[in-house]
C-alpha cells in the first residue's frame, strides 16, 4: 500500500460525501481512506459506514470524542500505507490526478 489518508470526522455531514468522494475519485489506485468518526453527534458515523460497506477501500473508525489531534492518531494506529496524508472532512482534492502527482514527485 502506498498512501494511507485519514479523514478526522466530526460533525461533517454536510461535506463528507464531496470530500470522501473526491479521494475515491483518483486514478492512482494504491490507497486505502480511513475515515475516522470522532463521536459526531450528526450523521456523519452513519456516511462513514456507507462508505465502508460500499468499498474496500475505506475503513471505518468510530471513537469516543477526543479532538483532531486523537482522530488522527487512531487512523495512524492502523494505517497501512507507506505515506500518510492527512485531509480534513470539509476539504476536498478538486484534481482525479492528485495522488498520481504526489507519487511523482516522491519519486
Amino acid at each position: 500500500m502506498k498512501f494511507s489518508i485519514i479523514i478526522p470526522c466530526y460533525k461533517v455531514e454536510q461535506y463528507l460525501h464531496q470530500c470522501v468522494d473526491s479521494v475515491l475519485a483518483q486514478t492512482y489506485e494504491d490507497y486505502e481512506v480511513i475515515l475516522v468518526d470522532d463521536g459526531s453527534p450528526d450523521n456523519s458515523p452513519a456516511i462513514c459506514d456507507e462508505y465502508g460497506n460500499k468499498t474496500d477501500k475505506v475503513k471505518v473508525i468510530h471513537k469516543p470524542n477526543g479532538g483532531l489531534s486523537d482522530a488522527r492518531n487512531a487512523g495512524l494506529d492502523v494505517a497501512l500505507g507507506e505515506f500518510v496524508l492527512f485531509l480534513d472532512s470539509d476539504d476536498w482534492w478538486d484534481d482525479k490526478e492528485a495522488l498520481r502527482k504526489i507519487d511523482t514527485c516522491i519519486k
